[in-house]
């Protein structure tokens, strides 16, 4: 992840140490009195082409869900699209369960980013690991590699 936001500069963008007990959104968000409306989350999936295993990552608002059904699926071009094991996900990426984050995914992965993210302004994330989160302009993610600023990806 760092080599991704080095790659970045002029980016503005912070992290502060939290317990990694509480990095799942809900939990943080309580515990830390932050309003959902302000916590994106990011969520790997997977489906199949022509026997072609395919991922990607979606990021939308905790206040909703992504539509992975209908729109993630119709973006990735593949007959079914379901969440990636949480084993799979952890090795693919190299980051932590409930922290996974759209900045440093590996090269080729499409970045669905919801517009509510981008129009959001100030948005936390996770880090990479449990015990930080990051607070970056959603914009910002809209600019990975990969990445694409998707209207109605979220429900």
């Amino acid at each position: 992840m760092v080599a991704a936001l080095s790659a970045r500069p002029g980016w503005a963008v912070y992290t502060a140490a939290i317990d990694p007990d509480l990095s799942d959104t809900a939990a943080f968000c309580a515990h830390y009195d932050v309003p959902l409306s302000v916590s994106a989350n990011c969520v790997v999936v997977s489906g199949k082409r022509g026997g072609e295993v395919r991922f990607a990552a979606a990021v939308v608002l905790a206040t909703t869900r992504a539509d992975v059904n209908n729109v993630v699926r119709r973006l990735m071009d593949v007959r079914k699209v379901s969440f990636a094991p949480m084993d799979e996900a952890v090795n693919l990426t190299g980051m932590e369960h409930g922290g996974i984050t759209p900045i440093g995914l590996p090269d080729g992965w499409p970045i669905l980013v919801d517009s509510a993210v981008a129009a959001a302004g100030p948005v936390i994330i996770g880090s990479g690991v449990r015990r930080s989160k990051i607070v970056i302009d959603g914009a910002l993610l809209g600019e990975l590699p990969g990445a694409q600023i998707v209207e109605g990806l979220a429900r």
